[in-house]
């Protein structure tokens, strides 16, 4: 029996006030990155991710290996305090986002070179039919 874990991190990264999801799934982890414009109330977060979950794209599953947590409260109050100083994201996190970004930039080039070589075919026609148009008459 595999257990489900989500955390939502909100963080200032120099320029925008930014939220990453990481959901692990047994072995598995997926990360997903949303930008906020001005600072997110917590009401205004949980109102974002009510109504926004299911358009989410996570990245690829990544395998990870899970650590039982503590139960100390004085070391998880620790630990919170060491997150807020950090800025940054966990490195399987970041490794995560930047396979999502690259799965996302071949999405695209893909579908750029598809259209390019459709405008291209069109043209090519364009020229044929206007050739035969020109001769149709003698």
């Amino acid at each position: 029996m595999s257990s489900t874990q989500g955390t939502f991190t909100v963080f200032f990264d120099g320029q925008f006030w930014t939220g990453i999801f990481e959901i692990v799934t047994g072995n598995s982890l997926t990360v997903c990155k949303v930008t906020f414009g001005a600072e997110p109330v917590s009401a205004e977060i949980y109102g974002f991710i009510v109504r926004n979950y299911e358009r989410l794209k996570f990245s690829p599953e990544m395998t990870v290996t899970v650590r039982k947590k503590a139960e100390n409260p004085k070391r998880i109050q620790r630990e919170v305090r060491k997150q807020m100083q950090n800025t940054g994201i966990g490195t399987k996190s970041q490794q995560a986002l930047k396979l999502q970004q690259e799965s996302m930039k071949i999405q695209r080039n893909d579908f750029r070179k598809v259209n390019r070589e459709s405008k291209k075919q069109y043209q090519f026609e364009l020229r044929q039919q206007k050739k035969k148009s020109k001769h149709k008459g003698h």
